[in-house]
């Protein structure tokens, strides 16, 4: 999407207010309860490779401005409510040449130049009726079976429907079906797909129970992209205070097979997965770990984020055919230091026994760091800085050191 597209682009969300708006004296809810921000995202990234030859490409480097335009109305008044969701996505090149291209950052065209600009316009309607909604068109959604990915310029979003339920204390019931993805680098709206195959519509259902004081959740997830694979989820979480400590738990387990026609072949995934943290004071440690069983990698959507698994990173997600994982995290909070909004994350990762490129005994390991720095009062306040250091190194594969840089600052509109 060009800058000229914009007018069009917000004349359609305008025509479709007009359409889920009833009438003025049913609009209090609708505008009363709405909130609009414009998220400004300056990011810098640069990858450089290790073990490439003369004919590869050495880093992968570019810088983006972004504008991320969010407007959540309210419902209108009545038994039923209705609504109107609208993200507007803009990113600029800031700096980006032909050989640095593939930080996924922008798009790429065919002569091998990012793209200088790229967005789009996703727009949904919602109804509310007692504790249940519904909501239809395009948005950033994050499910335990697809998440949409927010880890560059602009965020990945998908088309279709959902339905949300709480009508009973403690439970809610998901259902649905995606049928178009926009990656997180493209403008475009293309078929779900996996590993590069289109399948058809992504139908999916689910639940989550929250019970023991809240302290303690059990999920249930069941997805199908026709024709190519299907995937149920099953997870188990609890949080328990123990004194000075708060310690936590996060046990899944993924299942997933070939559905249909079939038409990536015979598919084959497990994944056993289980996460221990404990916080005190301003310190926080996790220990995780990650075991795939079959012959197929972690099963996801192309482009959607690894984050329903323990190990995912911004690197990599140890998500390989038979890949056995773990990894010690620790998070520190510098306010006990008397420095409110500063923090340091630093994990290892190290995964074992990779089935790939024609090796059963492949290992990797990722070291990630981040510096994190929220301003806390004064005409910049929450405007967020974010430094990532990363290295990892692979018996097959490429080896990288990775830098980030990383500025969000959101204006509250509405």
């Amino acid at each position: 999407m060009t800058a000229r597209n914009i007018l069009p682009l917000a004349l359609l969300g305008s025509t479709a207010l007009a359409v889920v708006l009833p009438s003025a004296g049913h609009a209090a809810g609708f505008v009363d309860d709405a909130k609009v921000t414009l998220g400004l995202r300056n990011y810098y990234f640069n990858r450089n490779f290790l073990n490439h030859t003369n004919n590869d490409q050495s880093q992968a480097a570019e810088w983006t401005q972004s504008f991320i335009l969010d407007a959540r109305s309210g419902f209108t008044q009545g038994t039923v409510g209705f609504g109107l969701d609208a993200l507007g996505l803009l990113s600029l090149k800031l700096d980006g040449g032909r050989g640095t291209t593939g930080s996924q950052l922008l798009p790429v065209h065919d002569d091998g130049y990012a793209a200088d600009e790229f967005g789009r316009l996703a727009v949904a309607a919602k109804a509310r009726f007692s504790k249940t909604e519904l909501k239809v068109g395009e948005w950033f959604a994050v499910l335990p079976i697809l998440r949409a990915d927010d880890g560059r310029s602009l965020p990945q979003t998908f088309q279709g429907a959902q339905i949300t339920s709480s009508e009973i204390d403690g439970l809610n019931l998901y259902g649905g079906q995606f049928w178009k993805n926009s990656q997180r680098n493209d403008a475009s709206r293309e078929d779900m797909s996996f590993g590069g195959v289109e399948g058809d519509d992504f139908n999916f259902g689910g639940g989550e129970y929250r019970f023991n004081g809240n302290n303690s959740m059990l999920g249930v997830w069941h997805a199908r992209l026709e024709d190519v694979y299907k995937q149920s989820f099953a997870q188990l979480t609890h949080s328990q205070p123990v004194g000075d400590w708060v310690l936590g738990a996060n046990l899944g387990y993924f299942d997933g097979k070939e559905e249909g026609a079939a038409k990536a072949g015979e598919l084959d995934n497990k994944v056993y997965q289980g996460s221990l943290n404990a916080k005190t004071g301003n310190n926080s440690f996790t220990l995780s770990y990650q075991r795939l069983s079959g012959d197929t990698k972690f099963l996801r959507i192309d482009g959607a984020s690894g984050g329903s698994l323990v190990n995912d990173g911004f690197t990599a997600s140890f998500d390989a055919p038979e890949e056995r994982s773990w990894q010690l995290r620790h998070d520190y909070n510098f306010a006990g230091l008397g420095i409110p909004g500063l923090t340091l994350m630093n994990r290892y990762t190290s995964g074992s026994n990779i089935h790939t490129g024609g090796r059963t005994d492949a290992e990797e390991w990722a070291r990630e760091s981040e510096l994190a720095y929220t301003i806390q009062e004064g005409s910049l306040k929450n405007l967020s800085i974010r430094w990532r250091n990363s290295s990892v190194r692979r018996d097959v594969g490429t080896d990288a050191d990775e830098n980030r840089l990383i500025i969000n600052y959101p204006l509250s509109i509405l």
